[in-house]
């Protein structure tokens, strides 16, 4: 795990009984999940300067287009919005996975 990863982790899997579960480093199809939601159907990825590189962004647009055929939200963050507040990021990632559990009720 990259250090962005690291810090939202560590606030992510401190929830309360009612807050969605997330997991990390989730394996799907022959991809790496930074962190997943079952319930929501959610994936996230923290985005680094890497992901600004050609070859990185048409790997990471191929790979979002067979997680959106598969009914999966995928959310990128960067990695500074994680430096900056990752309370904020980690707030906001847990309210948006408690809005698509809903939906998906």
């Amino acid at each position: 795990m990259t250090e962005p990863e690291v810090m939202l982790w560590s606030r992510l899997r401190r929830r309360g009984p009612d807050a969605p579960v997330f997991r990390r480093q989730h394996p799907m199809g022959a991809y790496i999940l930074d962190f997943f939601c079952p319930s929501a159907k959610l994936a996230v990825e923290i985005d680094g300067h890497r992901h600004g590189e050609d070859a990185q962004r048409a790997h990471d647009e191929h790979r979002d287009r067979w997680l959106v055929s598969l009914g999966i939200t995928v959310h990128r963050i960067t990695a500074s919005w994680v430096y900056e507040d990752v309370k904020e990021v980690a707030d906001a990632l847990r309210n948006l996975a408690t809005q698509l559990s809903g939906r998906r009720s």
